[in-house]
């Protein structure tokens, strides 16, 4: 080989070297500890209520814009989902619009500490051609209606609070959530406490066997259910049948005032509960009393646990769910859901602190 020919293969052989050398040590910087997280950033996985779906997916993205590392997988798979894979530990948090009981929380490893978001409000939506508007439901026709009492839409006891309507001669389907939901849980919860005969023979939960109607998955396969189905009546949150552009029923209220579901409706009962919050924020708000208050309303809570083995992942769980139930809030009015007051936020403050 000439001294040429030698030069240029020693020369080849030194650049591989280095540039093999570099990737190495491009390598090890990625990996481990505080480097992957400032590279690849943080993802917390969450699941739980479709009831909260549309204000989380605001809430998360605008976080993400003010701290590009951290990331949040949330699955809109329903409470009772939620609670599910929080009890197996397979996610970092939950949320449910329906709070554990005593017995739920026992069977979670690390502990359960209860954090409102937000209060909605349920719509009883429906599908009658012609009437998109002005429907009038007393606390008794709606129970008979899921009892399946009531069948048809021109039933007489209808016809009598809705003088000014012509209810057709239709079948009423009732729609109702297949899945385990907080937002059957809070509407079970309503039926329960106005209708006694509902309370005995059904009950109230996440998963109830309901006598007659239909199933569709999440708040998003009721409103579809019924957007798809005439004659269809079921309840989902208030923001689904807004943004579907479906109708929705006056129910009367605690005071014999019949009322729509709104974002008013929803603050008057964050403000009603605040005033007697329970420490542990387990409470029920449905039916309470008032002018203009609305009967169908409950709390999202982010299900966190008490204890979380990594440092890291704790910090950042915590930063969230105290910037959803602070900062967050402002996007709470636009999408129809009512800020938690301040008397729970600091509750809120005082029970995240007791998380290790």
């Amino acid at each position: 080989m000439s001294k040429k020919a030698k030069w240029l293969s020693f020369s080849i052989i030194a650049i591989m070297v280095v540039v093999l050398a570099g990737c190495g040590s491009s390598k090890e910087g990625n990996t481990g500890g505080n480097s992957k997280a400032s590279d690849n950033g943080m993802t917390i996985t969450a699941a739980g209520s479709t009831f909260v779906n549309p204000l989380f997916s605001k809430m998360f993205s605008e976080y993400n814009k003010l701290h590009a590392d951290i990331r949040v997988n949330y699955q809109s798979i329903g409470s009772g989902g939620g609670i599910k894979q929080l009890t197996e530990g397979t996610i970092d948090f939950a949320a449910s619009d329906a709070f554990m009981t005593d017995e739920d929380i026992s069977k979670v490893k690390n502990g359960v500490i209860h954090i409102p978001v937000t209060v909605g409000a349920e719509a009883i939506i429906y599908n009658l051609d012609g009437i998109d508007k002005g429907l009038k439901l007393t606390q008794e026709t709606l129970a008979d209606i899921f009892l399946g009492k009531i069948t048809k839409w021109n039933d007489a006891k209808l016809k009598a609070d809705n003088a000014d309507l012509s209810l057709p001669d239709l079948a009423i389907t009732p729609v109702y959530r297949s899945d385990g939901s907080g937002t059957t849980a809070i509407f079970t919860d309503y039926l329960s406490t106005v209708n006694p005969e509902w309370k005995e023979k059904v009950g109230q939960g996440k998963s109830v066997q309901f006598p007659v109607g239909v199933g569709g998955k999440g708040n998003e396969g009721v409103a579809g259910q019924v957007k798809q189905t005439p004659g269809s009546i079921g309840y989902a949150e208030l923001a689904y049948a807004v943004n579907n552009n479906i109708s929705y029923a006056q129910v009367r209220n605690k005071d014999g005032n019949f009322v729509s579901p709104s974002l008013e409706a929803a603050t008057l009962a964050a403000e009603t509960a605040a005033a007697n919050m329970p420490a542990d924020t387990r409470v029920s708000i449905v039916e309470k009393s008032g002018e203009k208050a609305y009967g169908i309303v409950g709390f999202t809570w982010a299900l966190l646990n008490v204890e979380y083995d990594d440092a890291d992942k704790k910090k950042a769980i915590i930063d969230l769910v105290k910037w959803a139930y602070r900062d967050g809030q402002q996007y709470s009015e636009e999408l129809l859901y009512a800020k938690i007051p301040e008397a729970i936020a600091k509750l809120n403050d005082t029970n995240i602190a007791k998380i290790q």
